[in-house]
């Protein structure tokens, strides 16, 4: 098991993980909501397919109440190779309140039978301040160590 991360630039932030499980098992780890229960969010819908949508629900805590919602489109779906989500976070349930738009980019590569290398790429509107980017980093490091705990 092995992580790298990177800024690219000032709107793109890209990791990389080896996992030690199958790729079709990883892949499914990103698109059926039961596995992505066991790892991403508390409740998750997902059409898995391109043009589908997606809706992951984490629920809020003592230490932050409200629940965070992340909602977009399937827009590229290739079967154990890659996928590409929209990935809308409105700051508050409010018709009002600011969204945060990115395009999220996972590639699978299986790295022979027992282990799958994943890139993820975030790309968007470049972070306010690089504390921001060092809290995306840091969250999307958190969300694939989960994962590889879930899957190894």
């Amino acid at each position: 098991m092995s992580a790298a991360n990177g800024m690219d630039d000032e709107s793109q932030i890209t990791l990389t993980r080896t996992i030690d499980a199958h790729v079709e098992d990883v892949f499914a780890a990103w698109t059926d909501p039961a596995l992505i229960e066991q790892w991403q969010a508390d409740a998750a819908e997902m059409d898995a397919f391109e043009g589908g949508e997606y809706s992951f629900t984490t629920y809020g805590d003592e230490e932050d109440p409200e629940d965070h919602v992340v909602r977009g489109e399937v827009l590229q779906f290739v079967e154990n190779e890659k996928l590409v989500l929209s990935w809308v976070q409105r700051d508050s349930e409010d018709d009002d309140a600011e969204e945060t738009i990115f395009v999220i980019e996972i590639l699978f590569q299986p790295m022979g039978e027992e282990q799958t290398r994943i890139t993820l790429t975030e790309r968007g509107l470049a972070h306010a301040d690089p504390e921001s980017r060092i809290f995306a980093m840091e969250a999307w490091s958190a969300a694939l160590e989960q994962l590889a705990e879930v899957m190894e």
